[in-house]
Formats: structure tokens, sequence, C-alpha cells
């Protein structure tokens, strides 16, 4: 029996074995049991959200002084306006009674909404010595005149880490709440607030919530909304866009790749409202879905979106969007949507406007777009098309929002961790062409006609001397995007293979049927002044490696680590949490095979 009790008692230290992880300012105490959710890749998610949110709050700013400068100088009669505070400046925090470092969690969440509120309330009182300090609540109740400092909702928190660092690094910042339904999750983060000290203790709290409820029962109160879920975002998006207060700003992440990139195009529109393509565009189209569905959840209310940054990175999407109220404008969203015709056989896409607007003297009246935009086959090729969407066709960046990002970021780079890959991204995005939906890739193309590929510089030059614009891609290291219409740029190739000839191929393949035509377009290869970027010409480097190995997703908190995880964790993370776990071994024939599979790695 003493044998037994020593084993238990190893087993129970194993489990509360703790490390502690430093991002930025903020410092973490994680188990080394997969307890709590923490992925080290998401440090590039973090910096961005908070170079986002940083020149967000500049924006903010500049904008209320714009707006008391235009009621000071027309006057309120004047100018038709009437000074209403703004939604963003509410007088009423609503808390849940408890003080960020305590620790005592409620045994579980209410499932009636009303009970839910009520326990939302705070009731005025401290009880542990961590809470807001009367300073910061004060702040609330300030004149009309005056900005309050934004409060942020990360709605889905773990173990805090991104709500810690928005409180301790951005020093405007009000105030963050940070919610969880997973007990653990709000425990660790109430114990990693605790252990950041005075300032996270000040601004930070956090809730065992479902973040769904909570949105819900407080619309209209944040100025920006941080959703970062374990896959997809959409049970989220419908109260999201009902808590950001007007002019607000929404960052939304999705891991579902797999479904968003058409794998599994049924569940990818029962959950966005849009049928995806497997196409060499998917991880953008990806990016359009989502901001589809964001601006379709938006219209319920009388609101709609403004994508101010919208990324792919490493094995997930995300979105930075300002949200505003308008029922007039409402009506221009089919504007900014369109579906998506691809072939089978050349991989060619044409975008079908899902409405137009017509102008009649002073009016203009909406109706439903054209079609179709292509026939029933292929005019390059002669395949059928597949039909996706509908995406958000309009811009998905506002530029000058992402060159304000990559100014601050560049001159606070020591502050920011993954400074490398998101200065490299963001420098990507700022030369991208923001009016041009989707992209072509160079070896696509090349493999449809079986042909050897140009360099870059060559088809970007062509391209440019017919008369047409085209960047690059910050989601494709090889993707083109361009405003020249399909037949131009199969003339450019059909230019191209003229000069440098292919094999024959079987008539009923797609390429053979490009080659059959004569160009209408004569290529011009002369190499153009503009064919290299201003990133390109400096060598400034745009498309990095992986930090480290086994860089993308991570197992979901509280799922038992075995063999199979090799690949998300790496041989010897593996490895050491099987050899430590007494109590959950494996069979000695998994075991064998798993250290003879880790030690081919």
């Amino acid at each position: 029996m003493a044998g037994s009790d020593n084993k238990v008692g190893d087993n129970n230290e194993k489990e509360d074995e703790i490390t502690v992880i430093k991002e930025g300012e903020a410092e973490i105490l994680m188990k080394t049991k997969n307890k709590v959710f923490y992925n080290k890749a998401q440090v590039n998610n973090r910096d961005m959200s908070i170079a986002v949110l940083r020149t967000f709050i500049s924006k903010r700013k500049q904008e209320h002084e714009e707006k008391l400068s235009r009621k000071k100088k027309n006057g309120p009669k004047a100018s038709g306006e009437t000074i209403v505070e703004p939604e963003a400046q509410t007088d009423s925090i609503n808390l849940d009674g408890k003080s960020n470092g305590d620790s005592d969690l409620p045994k579980e969440i209410s499932p009636e909404p009303e009970a839910q509120t009520d326990a939302m309330v705070h009731d005025g009182k401290s009880n542990g010595e961590c809470d807001i300090s009367e300073d910061s609540a004060s702040n609330h109740d300030k004149g009309r005149g005056h900005l309050k400092p934004p409060r942020v909702l990360e709605a889905l928190s773990a173990s805090g880490l991104r709500a810690l660092r928005y409180a301790r690094e951005i020093d405007e910042i009000g105030q963050v709440v940070a919610l969880d339904n997973d007990k653990e999750s709000v425990e660790s983060c109430r114990v990693n607030i605790k252990f950041n000290g005075s300032v996270a203790c000040s601004k930070v709290e956090s809730h065992l919530a479902d973040a769904r409820v909570y949105m819900l029962a407080h619309p209209k109160e944040f100025d920006a909304v941080d959703l970062d879920p374990y896959g997809a975002p959409s049970v989220f998006l419908d109260s999201a866009v009902q808590s950001v207060v007007d002019g607000g700003l929404l960052m939304c992440t999705a891991t579902d790749m797999a479904v968003l990139c058409g794998s599994n195009g049924e569940v990818c529109y029962s959950k966005y409202g849009s049928y995806p393509l497997r196409g060499n565009y998917c991880h953008e189209m990806a990016l359009r879905i989502l901001l589809a569905c964001i601006e379709s959840h938006a219209n319920r209310y009388k609101r709609y979106i403004v994508p101010v940054l919208s990324i792919h990175m490493n094995f997930y999407v995300r979105v930075f969007v300002r949200i505003y109220t308008s029922a007039s404008a409402i009506k221009s969203t089919p504007l900014k949507l369109s579906y998506v015709y691809q072939c089978v056989g050349c991989d060619s896409f044409h975008l079908q406007p899902v409405g137009r607007t017509v102008s009649k003297n002073t009016s203009i009246k909406n109706l439903p777009g054209f079609g179709p935009v292509v026939a029933q086959e292929c005019s390059d090729c002669g395949k059928k098309y597949n039909m996706g969407g509908p995406i958000w066709s309009a811009p998905i960046h506002d530029m000058e929002w992402v060159t304000s990002i990559l100014a601050d970021v560049k001159s606070m780079k020591d502050r920011y961790p993954a400074f490398n890959q998101i200065s490299a991204t963001l420098t990507t995005i700022s030369e991208e062409l923001p009016d041009v939906p989707l992209f072509v890739s160079l070896h696509g193309l090349c493999a449809t006609l079986k042909c050897t590929s140009p360099s870059a510089v060559i088809f970007r030059s062509a391209v440019i001397n017919a008369g047409y614009r085209i960047s690059g891609s910050h989601v494709n290291p090889l993707g083109l995007k361009t405003d020249a219409p399909m037949d131009v740029i199969w003339d450019i190739m059909r230019c191209w293979v003229k000069n440098h000839p292919v094999k024959p191929q079987p008539s009923d393949q797609a390429g053979s049927a490009i080659l059959a035509k004569e160009p209408t377009l004569q290529a011009n290869f002369t190499r153009a002044v503009a064919s290299l970027s201003k990133a390109q010409a400096k060598k400034v480097a745009r498309f990095l490696p992986n930090p480290e190995r086994h860089w993308g997703p991570k197992l979901r908190a509280g799922r038992q680590i075995t063999s199979k995880h090799v690949s998300l964790l790496g041989a010897e993370a593996v490895n050491g949490l099987l050899n430590n776990d007494d109590e959950g071994d494996e069979p000695p024939s998994k075991r064998k095979k798993a250290e003879d599979t880790t030690a081919n790695l």
C-alpha cells in the first residue's frame, strides 16, 4: 500500500509541474499537462492584434477630435447634428462581482440568460486584493466631451495571455474582459492576472461565462472584440457583431482551413453560408468567405463592416473589421459580394457580382446583378465551370491602415516578439492590389500548359506592357494579383510557349485546347521598370520560414496526448509526456511503434 501511495504522489507532482512562459511583457504559469490551451505559434497572431489595436486607438482618438472640431465649428443646429455621447463611452461597467484575482469559481454556468446576466452585474464591492482601481472606473463617468479609454473583450481567453498582453503593452487600454466557459481556464487566467502584478489586476478581469450569452447581454459595450476560437468562429459571430460599439473593431480568427478551403464544401456552406472552391487562391477565398459571413450577420441588425486588414498566416486566417450602423448603407452589401465561376480544366475564374446600381438623375437604385458572366463552357479550354460563393469581392485591406500599422511595428520592433514575421507579412500586404479579388498562380498556368515557367519578373513585365496592373499576394509566394482578364493571361502564355515549345499533348487536355488557338495579343516580354516591387528591389524578406519545427496547430485542451500527435507536438515532446504518464500508459506494441516512428524523424 505504501508503494501505491508513493506512485500516486509522484503522479500528482508530475501533473502539478508548472512552467513560466514569457511573451512580450506578459508572463503566464502553465501546467505541463494539456489542461489549458496554449500555442506558441500564435505569437504572430497576438503581435499582429496588438499592432492593429494600437492603430485603432490612434484612429479612434483622431476621429473623436475631428468630430469635436466639426461640432465646435458648426454648432449642433448649424450642422444638423444632435450631440449624442458615442456608444463607445458607456457609463456603467458590468462585472461579475468577483475581483480579478479571486479563484472562487461558480459551480456551473447558469443555462438561463436572465440568471447569467444577473451574475455578471457588479455589486460595487471587492472580494480580493486585485480589483479595478477607482481611477480606471471613474474614467467612465466623465463629461460628454471626454473620450474614455477603450474596453476590449477577449471572448475565448484560455490562459489569458492575450488579454494580459493587451493590458500590459497597450498603455491606452482601459479595461480588458477575459471570458471562458472552462473552469480550469478561468482559474488559470485569474492566477496569471495576479502573477502579472498591479497593472494587470487593475485592467484585466476574468469571468466564467458562455461568450455568446455574455456578448448578447452587453450590446454595443465594447470598443474591440477579439474572437480566437479553436476551429470555426461562426457560432460567435451573431452575438459578436452586436456587442461592438458603432465604429468599433472586431478581430476574428478561423483555423478550420480544411473546411474553408474546399475539402468539405457542404460543411463550409452550413457554417459560413458560402461554398468554397479548391484552387490556388483557396486561402484568399477563405478570407473572403469569412468576411462575407460577418457582413451577413451584421446586416441582420442594420450594421455593416469595413475591413481594415485581412491576413492568412501559418495555419489560419484572421480579419480585422470595423462595424458601423446604417440602415441605408447595408443596401450596398450586394455590390460587395460575388459568386465565383472556376473552370474545372484550366482553373480560369470569373466573378459574378450579386448586385448592381443604376443611376437616374440624382437617385441611385440597387438592382440584381446581370448574369451569367460566362457561358456553359469555358471560352479558353471548353470545359465546364464550378460555381462557388458568395464571397466578399470588395477590398479586404485599408491601405492607409496597413501603412500606419507597418510604421508603428517598425518604430517599436523590440516590443514585438514576432517582429520579423509580422513586418514581412505587412510589407507584402502593403504592395498588393487592393481592388483585385483572388489571384492566378504562375506555376498553375504552366502546369496546365505543361510548359517551362517564365520568371515572375518576365511574366509581370508582359502584363504591365499589355497595359494592366499586377502585384504579388501575401497569401502565396507564387500568387499574382492582376486586373488583366483571363484571355489576356492565356494570350501571354501562348506567346511564351511559341518561344519555348512544349511536347504534343492529348487533344482532350485543357492545355491542348488553349494552345490550339492563336493569341490575339502579342506579348512584350521586355523587362518593365515596375516588374519588381519596392520590397523586392530592396531585397526585403517577405516570406519567412517557420522559426522551428512543428510550428502549427496544437492539440485541443483536455485531450490526452498519444503517439499519433507526433506531427503536431514533435517526437521529443510526445515521448517525454508519454514516459511521464504512468497512469495512462499505452500498450507496449503502440509505444514501440511510436518510438520507432519518432526515431526516424
